[in-house]
């Protein structure tokens, strides 16, 4: 939902939407899979871990992961950002720093730090591996945000 509001008031892309929601939107950023069953519910979601690859070291999302560039965390969706958007989305702010390992499938997405505090989102579920003594990284980063303290790991 961070990215279609983005490309609605970055971009100026009016009824942008994700196709979850509104399937007539004239600009569907979030769309189904092209594998997944649009009738079939069974057994059709992107499902259990995954890997994430990052573009470089120069993230906050990297610096989360403690300096990794490829990490594993659990996923449950159907849908994705739209491929189609990606190029104008970057040119106007927002990057897509972690991809899935085709480098097709958008994973992880920020602003930088001089655009605001803390703006990561991920389409992977950070709390699905998160644990009282072991919190998400992306959780971490939020309340280091939140309170001040320099984003590190």
């Amino acid at each position: 939902v961070a990215v279609v509001e983005y490309a609605r008031t970055v971009l100026g892309l009016e009824g942008a939407h994700s196709a979850e929601f509104d399937e007539a939107t004239p600009h569907p950023m979030i769309v189904y899979m092209p594998e997944v069953s649009r009738t079939h519910m069974g057994g059709t979601m992107r499902l259990g871990s995954r890997r994430t690859m990052l573009k470089g070291t120069d993230c906050v999302t990297c610096r989360l992961y403690g300096g990794a560039t490829a990490f594993d965390e659990r996923h449950r969706h159907r849908y994705e950002v739209n491929i189609k958007y990606v190029k104008q989305i970057e040119e106007a702010g927002m990057e897509f720093v972690g991809r899935d390992t085709t480098g097709e499938r958008m994973e992880v997405f920020e602003l930088p730090p001089s655009a605001h505090p803390y703006f990561v989102g991920a389409q992977y579920h950070p709390e699905f591996k998160s644990r009282p003594n072991k919190p998400s990284p992306l959780f971490v980063g939020l309340l280091c945000a939140a309170s001040g303290l320099p984003i590190q790991c």
